[in-house]
């Protein structure tokens, strides 16, 4: 036996999220909704990769090359992360300062 559902019986409930009048005022927010600074995960991105390649090409060359690659990524990968990471908590501070 098969049930019918029929449209006129179907309540459509909105979400928050959905509906502009429910969230709010929002003309202060000038940040992205996550927190994180955008600019700051792309920038990750960039060095990440431009790292990768860099330690790549290092440790191919062979010989000691393949130790240099190794500190070099053991060095500035903390480095990469805490000045990334200040940066963010730095944007999030200018943007909204403490009330």
């Amino acid at each position: 036996m098969a049930i019918a559902v029929r449209p006129s019986r179907i309540r459509v409930i909105p979400a928050p999220v959905r509906d502009d009048h429910a969230l709010g005022p929002t003309e202060d927010l000038d940040r992205q909704p996550d927190g994180v600074p955008h600019d700051v995960v792309g920038l990750t991105f960039l060095f990440s990769v431009v790292l990768a390649l860099l330690c790549a090409a290092i440790f191919i060359t062979g010989g000691m090359g393949r130790i240099a690659a190794l500190l070099l990524a053991a060095i500035s990968i903390p480095v990469l992360v805490t000045a990334l990471s200040n940066r963010a908590a730095r944007e999030r501070d200018d943007k909204h300062p403490a009330r």
